[in-house]
């Protein structure tokens, strides 16, 4: 009786995980398409200082760690940008980025960016590694996490 007990328990437990689907390598791929456009659209929305843009890419909580190890809200990085203290002329970025989709609804980027402006008024130009991290939302892809570290020439 108690084996026949134990295997109803682990029945119970293990069907709902074995009923829940991870998603496919295609679901992935088309995840990972979606993450590069709005990575595109945050980019031109930095460089045109497009605060309404900037807006609805940036989730709520939204967390900023700047070159100087600053760490700063969506609030703060809005006031930044109409105020012009953070204005960004050029952001080139790696051809080879590379991103990860987790559960088809996290992903992190990871690459190397060329940037020339300033952030929270500080001159800031250079080569940096920068990670990204989006979530799927509603309303789309927000960002809701990302630093920038400045890239040590040799």
């Amino acid at each position: 009786m108690k084996p026949l007990l134990l295997a109803g328990l682990i029945s119970l437990v293990a069907l709902p995980l074995a009923l829940t689907q991870t998603p496919s390598s295609a679901d992935n791929k088309t995840a990972e398409q979606e993450v590069r456009a709005a990575i595109e659209q945050y980019r031109t929305a930095l460089m045109k200082r497009d605060t309404a843009a900037l807006e609805r890419i940036w989730a709520d909580d939204y967390t900023f760690i700047n070159a100087s190890g600053t760490v700063l809200t969506k609030a703060e990085r809005l006031a930044n940008a109409k105020s012009g203290a953070t204005n960004l002329g050029t952001i080139e970025s790696d051809p080879n980025m590379k991103i990860r989709v987790y559960g088809g609804d996290v992903a992190i980027a990871i690459s190397r960016v060329t940037i020339k402006g300033q952030y929270s008024g500080k001159a800031t130009s250079g080569q940096f590694q920068s990670s990204i991290v989006f979530a799927k939302t509603p309303s789309g892809w927000q960002l809701v996490c990302n630093q920038i570290t400045p890239v040590a020439l040799p």
